[in-house]
């Protein structure tokens, strides 16, 4: 052939009876809505292809008619396994309802089962999902009585406990892109994301199967760069060109130059979040951010984070990313979850998961629906209604640190935030905290056994998970522990000696939070080690941008040397450590005063040589002793040797 572009119609009409189809798109956003359509149509018009089974990651759709919705009719399909479900609950009422075959699997395994199955392997392993539904033990992510396959086995591989997510033939890809040359090179540039889209041409080709490709123009061939074709005409056997209305960037939006990352929004163009009760849960969260680390802010609540981060001016001192892709800038909510603005960089879905899998992710701000004492959360199932686990097993379960937000009750929850007290002026209808969640999407004993942080934000208090379960630390001002929260659970927390949360959380005025995040960060990378009478300072992986960084850590460290009371020897861990020339000046500064009144002696290690030069060259400029050693085990060796400084 000449031109792989065809008509919705004639590529539609390759799918057959009982083929299995992976469809690309992501909550509100990259679905393939003409070759959905086309499908619907050409079903009800025969009743062909029928016993279809569906693979998705998080299925797109507007949580109401279109997207994935739009292949609910009886008969159509026999069996789905999908990671979220949330907006399409069409499909969750044929799921819940036993009318198909399904299952809930981790939408992380389910983007990885993709670039498995293109290569040949007999599934993924993983260890996520052990200890939640999705382990065999607790249902291997089946939805209802009808599924009886095991397409989830537990496994030992050296000793440890792994999950194997079978692998499954693709026969049919539906996936999407912007332009298309009629060889069928696909470009992506318009698109918000980039998705899974290669990895679901690739299973669907290495199975036999055939890729069909929707877009929004035709380029001629040979036009377009080979360095933005993101699916390789090889991989695409047809292309339909979309109309425009079945062709948006998002259910919300048809087009946005700043998702499409063509242009960067001011910052100050963001409206600041009401004083109310999401914004108390997102304050607090934001408190738990990790200086110059990687963040996930979830669905809900979480979102409120990123708003929070921007007003506060803080966005430059952290990397919000989301699970589709995204890395940096600020994401979006609602219907155009997944998408963002001002983005560093959009890669694919799959190995944004890698990253988290792999314990890339400092940490994560996830949705706090449903919460037993153990510390476990449900936000996947609800009885008769089915969200789906989405992203939240795999992030969760391998982040550094967890902050699970939400309001403490739901339906109908009013409150009042006055004179910076919070008042309840309505409880809600429903308990959160509760004897059992109706489905493990997170193990709080598993992370307590990992040693994992997890901390539950709610308005009106926090909660840390023990390995002797949740434990109460933090109580809002005006709120009275036993009326407001013992009175409100079905189970009894921990209650020690709760601190009262941060005041600056319940005033209209922005809180200052660059400087406590800096200090806080900080305060945790300083140890006196009573013993051996010596300071360790960890400055690994830290990047110092402006002069008030500086003053900020300068005021932490005095203060902590002023409390010992004589001048100690020091040790500094300067690995992966960065300073912006904006900042040269004054941290050197900071170190040749701090050295000169507080240290006795000084040791410094990095494994980079060029820090080394570095350091040495601007401490010895300063007449400031340049001791710059390579490995942590050389500096202690060096301090334990060489006599105090005679100053």
């Amino acid at each position: 052939m000449n031109t792989k572009i065809v008509s919705p119609e004639d590529a539609i009409a390759v799918i057959r009876d009982n083929d299995t189809v992976a469809i690309s798109g992501f909550v509100g956003n990259g679905a393939p809505d003409e070759l959905l359509i086309t499908l619907q149509a050409a079903y009800r018009a025969a009743g062909r292809p029928s016993g279809l089974s569906l693979m998705f990651g998080a299925a797109a759709g507007d949580g109401k008619e279109e997207g994935l919705n739009r292949l609910a009719d009886e008969g159509l399909l026999k069996r789905i396994i999908g990671g979220h479900f949330g907006l399409a609950p069409k499909l969750c009422e044929l799921a819940v309802n036993g009318q198909v075959e399904a299952y809930n699997l981790p939408l992380g395994c389910v983007s990885h089962l993709f670039r498995d199955i293109a290569a040949g392997r007999p599934g993924t392993i993983s260890k996520v999902g052990l200890h939640t539904f999705v382990d065999p033990r607790n249902g291997g992510g089946k939805i209802n009585d009808r599924t009886v396959e095991d397409i989830v086995t537990l496994i030992e591989i050296a000793g440890e406990e792994w999950l194997l997510y079978k692998a499954l033939p693709v026969n049919v890809a539906l996936i999407r892109a912007t332009t298309a040359d009629p060889r069928g090179n696909l470009s992506m540039e318009r698109e918000a994301l980039s998705l899974d889209n290669l990895a679901i041409a690739m299973a669907a080709k290495n199975s036999g199967g055939l890729v069909i490709a929707q877009v929004e123009s035709i380029a001629e061939n040979r036009t377009l760069n080979p360095r933005q074709v993101q699916i390789p005409g090889t991989l695409v056997d047809c292309v339909v060109v979309a109309k425009p209305e079945n062709h948006r960037q998002t259910y919300l939006v048809p087009f946005s130059r700043a998702y499409a990352a063509e242009i960067r929004v001011p910052l100050d163009s963001i409206p600041p979040m009401p004083l109310d009760e999401r914004k108390i849960i997102a304050r607090r969260a934001a408190f738990e951010l990790p200086m110059n680390g990687v963040v996930n802010l979830g669905i809900g609540c979480p979102e409120g984070v990123a708003s929070v981060a921007s007003e506060e001016k803080v966005l430059d001192l952290v990397t919000l990313t989301a699970e589709p892709g995204v890395v940096g800038g600020i994401p979006s909510g609602g219907l155009n979850f997944g998408t963002a603005v001002n983005t560093d960089a959009i890669i694919q879905m799959g190995e944004q998961f890698d990253y988290y899998d792999g314990g890339g992710l400092d940490m994560a701000c996830l949705g706090l629906a449903e919460c037993d004492g153990a510390g476990n959360v449900n936000v996947s199932r609800f009885g008769p209604k089915l969200a789906g686990a989405g992203g939240f097993i795999n992030i969760s379960q391998n982040a550094r640190k967890l902050v699970l937000a939400g309001t403490f009750t739901a339906g109908g929850l009013k409150t009042e935030i006055r004179d910076g007290e919070l008042k309840i002026l309505q409880e809600g209808r429903q308990r959160k905290f509760v004897d059992a969640v109706q489905q493990i999407t997170f193990s709080g004993p598993y992370a307590a056994e990992r040693g994992q942080p997890v901390s539950y934000v709610t308005e009106r208090c926090v909660f840390q998970c023990t390995p002797d379960g949740l434990e109460l630390t933090e109580v809002a001002p005006g709120i009275d522990i036993r009326k407001h929260i013992l009175d409100h659970m079905d189970f009894k927390p921990i209650v020690n000696q709760p601190a009262v949360m941060d005041r600056r959380i319940f005033l209209p005025e922005p809180m200052d939070l660059a400087a406590s995040l800096l200090r806080f960060a900080f305060a945790r990378r300083i140890d006196f080690d009573v013993e051996r009478n010596t300071m360790f300072i960890n400055f690994e992986a830290l990047h110092i941008k402006t002069p008030e960084e500086v003053e900020a850590i300068s005021n932490e460290l005095e203060s902590r040397f002023q409390k010992i009371g004589k001048k100690v020897p020091v040790v500094v861990n300067y690995d992966a450590f960065k300073v912006d020339d904006d900042a040269v000046d004054a941290y050197f500064e900071m170190v040749r005063n701090l050295q000169k009144r507080y240290y006795a002696k000084v040791a410094r290690y990095t494994t980079s040589a060029f820090m080394r030069v570095k350091l040495g060259d601007a401490l010895d400029s300063r007449a400031t002793a340049p001791h710059v050693f390579e490995t942590e085990q050389e500096a202690r060796a060096f301090h334990d040797s060489m006599a105090p400084f005679d100053w």
